[in-house]
């Protein structure tokens, strides 16, 4: 039997730290420095989190969490075109050119 992590703060904590690090692969490799900026943006924060955390979080876990969160709304995933966009945009049939050009004609 596997231990599980109880629901509550640390959990959500946990989970918070999951969303900042699985963003979405790039479809190219022109998108890899605008994943990465983000990647790395959103790592930071996470590690700040984890690091409070650890630290007896002195102003509360839940408070953590919360500020991580915020942090990563700042952060999204944008720039370039994610591998499931792109297969999307190949099923509703556009060419790869156009399935993954960002917004205004670049291609990613």
């Amino acid at each position: 039997m596997q231990d599980r992590i109880p629901d509550g703060p640390v959990r959500e904590l946990l989970a918070t730290v999951l969303v900042a690090l699985d963003i979405p692969a790039p479809a190219t490799a022109g998108g890899t420095e605008a994943h990465d900026r983000v990647l790395n943006d959103r790592a930071m924060h996470a590690k700040i989190a984890l690091r409070d955390a650890l630290d007896d979080a002195p102003l509360g876990v839940e408070w953590t969490t919360r500020y991580l969160r915020e942090r990563l709304a700042e952060s999204p995933p944008t720039g370039y075109v994610t591998s499931g966009q792109a297969r999307a945009a190949l099923a509703a049939g556009k060419t790869w050119s156009e399935a993954v050009a960002l917004p205004g004609g670049e291609h990613r």
